[in-house]
């Protein structure tokens, strides 16, 4: 073989080899492109992703503070509603009798005119004049009523709209428990009103008690303390 065929064939042989390694080198570097391309296409959608997470979550977080805006007005507005409901539940379990009351007011009190015997008792006189009965005290409380009395207890025993009074021989029933003379009668309620209704000239007690000596004492109080009902009221009729 001479120098020129072998000097053709390595020609050929280098312009192969260096195509080879253009070759190699453009694939390389596509690849190297392709592949950063991709890369950053991976962290823009990514970043994409987060981005929209974030925006969800800030405006999750925006409607969790109006909510909570909302909760604290509502729980504000129902603290006060609450305490006005409170005070108004706890004026109607005063006024029904179910609790404790404390006030200014009148005590009076009346008892039988022991000094009088069916001996010493006048002839055209009757003894049961000198003895309080339980139409006595209807009528008080009733007259305490009328003047607009919050509270009233006689010896104790709280009156409320389904309390009785009656008479049971020698001893009036309230509440269907017996009591006594002497009958303290607590009203709790304007002092001025009620002893305008009661205590006034011509009225039951100065005009059918005092003259028989039925009437002890008739007192302004600043601070009069009257328990609560101790039975139980029952409502059998109101619907509920």
């Amino acid at each position: 073989m001479n120098k020129k065929w072998i000097a053709s064939i390595l020609g050929i042989m280098c312009f192969i080899l260096t195509v080879a390694v253009v070759t190699q080198y453009k694939t390389v570097k596509n690849a190297s492109q392709i592949a950063g391309t991709n890369i950053n296409s991976d962290l823009k959608t990514e970043v994409l992703k987060w981005k929209e997470k974030y925006e969800d979550i800030y405006s999750q977080l925006g409607k969790s503070k109006k909510e909570l805006e909302d909760v604290r007005e509502i729980a504000s507005n129902n603290d006060s509603s609450s305490s006005d409901l409170q005070h108004q539940l706890k004026t109607l379990n005063a006024l029904i009798g179910t609790t404790d009351v404390q006030g200014q007011g009148v005590i009076i009190t009346i008892s039988d005119n022991n000094s009088i015997t069916s001996d010493t008792v006048g002839v055209l006189d009757n003894i049961n004049n000198y003895l309080i009965h339980d139409r006595d005290l209807l009528i008080l409380v009733n007259e305490a009523k009328n003047a607009g009395a919050e509270a009233i207890s006689i010896n104790d025993e709280r009156i409320i709209n389904t309390t009785s009074i009656t008479c049971d021989g020698n001893v009036v029933l309230v509440n269907d428990n017996k009591i006594s003379s002497p009958f303290v009668i607590k009203i709790i309620g304007s002092p001025e009103a009620i002893l305008g209704a009661i205590n006034r000239p011509g009225g039951y007690l100065r005009n059918d008690l005092e003259p028989y000596g039925l009437v002890n004492s008739v007192e302004k109080k600043d601070n009069i303390s009257i328990s609560k009902y101790g039975g139980v009221i029952n409502y059998n009729n109101i619907e509920k």
